[in-house]
Order: structure tokens, then sequence, then C-alpha cells
């Protein structure tokens, strides 16, 4: 499995499309909700929701649409980035209920080679998410710094810090009887 991409493999107007989708339930919504301390009542409280909202429902909380989209978008984008720079835009276009179904694309929108290190690049993207019916949720665009191939050699290689398996060693072995 492709784990990233190095400076060198991303192409301008190449879009990923990341697979698979996340079906959101009210479990993942609530606990996003309490990790981040978000209280509003209208992602915890599905009577406030359904007796004084427009939706009639709780609506899923933007930032972990955000969040999951960032990390549905990691094995095709930033699985090898050295930074995530930016954030330059987020828009949530539409609401998320419980129940629905996130699925993400991503498309690369330019790319620079870093003007004061030469074995990186910055990558500018927009991801999109979009319901199991088509309709648009959320879109942002980011810049990430990325290595070239160069470095990811120099370093050891596409997984440096992964150990090798051993064998154990013969004092470690019981004997059978």
């Amino acid at each position: 499995m492709q784990f990233g991409r190095t400076y060198e493999e991303f192409e301008v107007g190449a879009v990923y499309k990341h697979w698979p989708g996340k079906t959101v339930t009210e479990y993942d919504d609530h606990l996003f909700c309490l990790l981040t301390m978000n209280h509003h009542p209208l992602h915890m409280d599905s009577n406030y929701a359904e007796r004084t909202t427009d939706f009639g429902k709780n609506v899923v909380v933007g930032n972990y649409i955000y969040s999951l989209l960032l990390g549905m978008s990691v094995p095709d984008v930033s699985g090898k980035a050295i930074a995530n720079l930016e954030v330059e835009s987020l828009k949530h276009v539409a609401p998320t209920f419980h129940g629905d179904t996130i699925y993400g694309e991503t498309t690369v929108l330019d790319k620079i080679p870093s003007k004061s290190k030469n074995d990186r690049g910055i990558v500018h993207v927009e991801t999109k998410g979009y319901k199991q019916d088509g309709t648009l949720v959320c879109v942002f665009r980011r810049k990430v710094m990325v290595p070239t191939e160069t470095y990811i050699k120099e370093r050891g290689g596409e997984q440096p810090g992964r150990p090798e398996p051993t064998q154990p060693s013969q004092k470690n072995v019981e004997k059978q009887p």
C-alpha cells in the first residue's frame, strides 16, 4: 500500500479519490465533541436539536468532518510529509447527520520546490468531502511540505524507523523434552 508521495510523484491536476468512506455515527460525533470540549447542544442534545433548530436533528460537528477528511487523505497526500504548513481555507458547505457516509477526494493545485532546501517541496492541495448522495459538505485547501526521493534515500528508505524482525537466539528458546 502506498503511504504518501514524494515531491516527484505529485502531478498538478491529479485527483486522488480516498477509499474507503466512513459512516458517521452518533458515538463518533459525541466522542469528538467530548474530546474537544465542544458541548454545543446542536451536536449533543437531540431534544434541543429536534425542537429548536432548522434541521430537526443533531448536526455532526464540522471539525470532525474536516478531521475525518484530513485523515482519509493521509495515504494519498501527506503520509510522507515533513510538515503540514498551512490550512489556507476551510468551508463547511452542507450539514452532515448521524448515519451519513463521507467520501473524500483531493486535487493537486500546485507544487513548488523549496527555496531553502533542495531535498523537499511544497504541494498545494484541495480536499473535498461528499455525502453518500453526492452532496458536497466540506472543502479545504492546505500546503504540505513533502520530501524528494533524495530525502527518502538519504534517511534510510521508505520505512526508516521500522525495526526488522529478529530471530530468537538459541539461549532464549526453551528446549522441548
